[in-house]
Order: C-alpha cells, then sequence, then structure tokens
C-alpha cells in the first residue's frame, strides 16, 4: 500500500494539472449512484491527500474521494490525443478531464462522490496527518501511548497518525533501534515521541523524492535499512534482516526488522531460515508473502 509521501506527491500532481480548470467530462466506473454522476461543468478547486486518502474538491460543493490500496494509481495524461486504450481499461475507475489534462484512476481501492461539509465522514477517524496542516506531535504521541498496541501496530493504524505505512514503520522502527512487538506504553514518552518525530522526518523528506530512501542513497537496493531485506544482511549489524507478521488476527501487516539491533526475535517468528526476497532457495516463510 502506498505510504503518505507517495500520495502526497500524488495529489499535488492532480491539483497542478487540474486545479483552476473547468472539467468537461467525467466518468466514474464504481458501483452505486456515483456511476451516474457527472462532474463536467465544475472547476476543480484543488486537490489534496488526507493520510493515505486523496480528496478531489469540486465547484458546488462536491468531493471525489479516493484511496488507492494496494494496487491503485492516477495517472495524468494530456487530453488532446488520448488515446483509446484508456477509455477502454477495464481497469479504468475513474477518468476526470479538463481541457488539457485528464487524470485517470485505474485500479482504485476506493471511490467516493460527497459533499464536501461530510468529508469527515470518510476521513474524520484519522488521527493528525504527518504532512498535513494539522500535524501535532504531541497528540500523535498521546494516541500511540494510549493505543494499548504494539509500537509498530500502533504506528500503522491511522487512527493514531495518518500516512505512515509498513516501509517507513519499519525503518523508523529500525533507526531508533525498537523492537516492533513491544507494547508501546512500556517505552515510555520520550522513547515513543523520538520514533514518532522520527517518522515524521522520513516521510516529509521522502515525498520530496521520487525515490524513499532513508540510508540516503538513492541507487536500486540501497535505499533501505530492512524493508524488503529479509534474509540479507543488516546494514549495521551484520545479523540477517526477518520479516514477520504484525497485528491482529486477519489483518496482519508486513514487518521487516533486525533481530541484532531490535532485540531478537518476534513473538510472530518462527526463527526458520529466511531467504533473500525474489529467491527460490530457503524453506518456511521465505517463500511466503506477507
Amino acid at each position: 500500500m502506498p505510504e503518505g509521501d507517495t500520495v502526497w506527491r500524488t495529489a499535488s500532481r492532480l491539483n497542478e494539472a487540474l486545479a483552476g480548470r473547468e472539467i468537461v467530462e467525467s466518468d466514474l466506473r464504481w458501483p452505486g449512484e456515483i456511476a451516474t454522476a457527472d462532474l463536467a461543468g465544475r472547476a476543480t478547486l484543488e486537490i489534496v491527500s488526507r493520510g493515505k486518502h486523496i480528496l478531489h474538491r469540486v465547484e458546488g460543493g462536491f468531493t471525489l474521494h479516493s484511496h488507492l490500496r494496494m494496487e491503485g494509481q492516477w495517472r495524468v495524461e494530456a487530453t488532446p490525443g488520448l488515446e483509446a486504450r484508456w477509455r477502454r481499461n477495464p481497469q479504468l475507475r475513474a477518468l476526470v478531464a479538463a481541457e488539457d489534462w485528464t487524470a485517470l484512476g485505474l485500479r482504485l481501492g476506493m471511490l467516493d462522490l460527497v459533499p464536501t461539509a461530510r468529508e469527515g465522514d470518510l476521513v474524520g477517524h484519522l488521527g493528525p496527518d504527518v504532512l498535513g496542516p494539522d500535524w501535532d506531535l504531541a497528540r500523535a504521541v498521546d494516541n500511540v501511548l494510549g493505543s494499548g498496541m504494539p509500537v509498530g501496530q500502533a504506528l500503522l493504524d491511522q487512527r493514531n497518525l495518518a500516512g505512515v505505512g509498513t516501509m517507513w514503520c519499519a525503518e523508523a522502527l529500525f533507526l531508533e533501534r525498537t523492537a516492533p512487538w513491544t507494547p508501546a506504553n512500556e517505552l515510555g514518552r520520550d522513547v515513543v515521541e523520538r520514533l514518532v518525530a522520527r517518522v515524521h522526518r522520513l516521510i516529509d523528506h521522502g515525498r520530496r523524492h521520487a525515490v524513499q530512501s532513508s540510508t540516503g542513497s538513492y541507487q536500486l537496493g540501497e535505499a533501505h535499512y530492512v524493508h524488503a531485506r529479509s534474509g540479507r544482511p543488516c546494514r549495521r549489524c551484520g545479523t540477517t534482516v526477518r520479516v514477520a507478521p504484525i497485528g491482529e488476527p486477519t489483518r496482519e501487516r508486513t514487518m521487516f526488522y533486525c533481530p541484532g539491533c531490535q532485540g531478537g526475535l518476534g513473538p510472530t517468528d518462527d526463527g526458520r531460515r529466511q531467504a533473500p526476497l525474489g529467491s527460490s532457495r530457503g524453506a518456511g516463510r521465505s517463500r511466503r508473502s506477507y
């Protein structure tokens, strides 16, 4: 699932292409009444992100809300000469066109059209947005501490702070030498505050670059410390990086971590050998995808 910085860049690109321009065509391919809605003739006011959600506000008091989930994306293509293949694409879920640019929503995970005054029905449950004007470090720390969750799970819960995904969660925990499965309230406020502040710095830096890097390198295979590096040596201590699930059953998320730097094997890690991702060698969980 795209992280908050990726969603922020997507919203910024859409806003640059459509804000202040009249919509000349819309095609919303989603079950329900939204499928018959027509936004043509209304101007786009602005397109912003809220955590991992995208809010496309249009004239007349309406908001087109979308969420990318695991595989969704928004593309921007030139309207003049727009290839017919895009309109025939079975993965197309939304088309919003201005005279010069067209936004194409492919494989979207959510799509809603609501009165702008009711955006809170869709995003009001979210905690402070890591990249938003409502960012509040103290409130985010309070939410994490009061969640009653392991700290890795708490950081991923969008009700505590919005915009953090598995990649930045794992990288921040590694950089702060924190075990992902430690109950947040056992870490103490100072530790949680450093961790949340680290997450904020990483994501704020990430929104300015096409390649998300926590190491300072933007070369292929060198951008991360632990994310997607299971079965490979830790860049810091040489211990083999591992991957295990975190969270409630049926809602688990992927957690990459270094047992050497982060307090040993996690409670959901069976300890079996894990081959590097993409390798056909190894056994057990080395062949599983979390």
